[in-house]
């Protein structure tokens, strides 16, 4: 019982312990919903939108490529799986006892029911299959937008919050990021419609 978990046990504790982590910050996750809901300006608006962009800009060259945004996706996980360890290892010792292993996941379940009910197990799967999706995403074809160039990108984050601020008081708040999103989502499916919408067959010329 008191084994300790290899280097790939050790990197498999991401998987394994995402349930945990969930329920585990369950609590601190409320005061950045209320952070959510106040106003944002457009200084904090911009950055939120580039601010991975310019993480991931190794050669500092104003652009990003599709392998540094890689690399800089398997660093971040890195880091979390890094972080995950040394929650884990609680005597600090370089190595995960089964003990050590084992205790944050039955404290983290006991944390699920108590803040989300019987359902919290299934809501933590349906976040492990959104990251999943994103992942897919990006291999599926999602390359093609790179080389993203930062300036652009800053460019177009200030198009969006000004057509995001309808009051024009250069601040966002929930109501009106909330109206963008619907505006946004109501455009894409018309879009979807008109691809699918059978092209107009082409009048047949009258018969002399």
């Amino acid at each position: 019982m008191n084994k300790t978990l290899g280097g790939v046990a050790a990197i498999a504790v991401l998987t394994v312990f995402s349930g945990v982590a969930v329920a585990q910050t369950a609590a601190p996750q409320r005061p950045a919903r209320a952070a959510m809901a106040q106003p944002v300006s457009q200084a904090d608006f911009v950055q939120r939108r580039v601010e991975r962009l310019r993480a991931a800009d190794a050669n500092h060259d104003g652009t990003v490529t599709a392998d540094e945004m890689r690399a800089a996706g398997q660093a971040k996980r890195a880091e979390r799986r890094a972080a995950l360890f040394e929650r884990l290892d609680a005597n600090k010792d370089g190595s995960i006892s089964r003990t050590e292993f084992e205790a944050p996941r039955a404290e983290g379940q006991q944390a699920q029911r108590a803040h989300r009910g019987p359902r919290a197990e299934h809501a933590g799967r349906g976040h492990r299959g959104g990251m999943h999706r994103g992942a897919e995403r990006m291999g599926r074809g999602g390359e093609g937008r790179f080389p993203i160039v930062i300036a652009e990108a800053e460019r177009k984050a200030t198009e969006a919050f000004t057509r995001l601020d309808a009051n024009r008081d250069g601040t966002l708040t929930v109501e009106e990021r909330r109206a963008g999103m619907q505006a946004r989502r109501a455009e894409m499916r018309q879009k979807r419609i008109e691809r699918r919408a059978p092209a107009a067959s082409p009048s047949t010329p009258a018969s002399e």
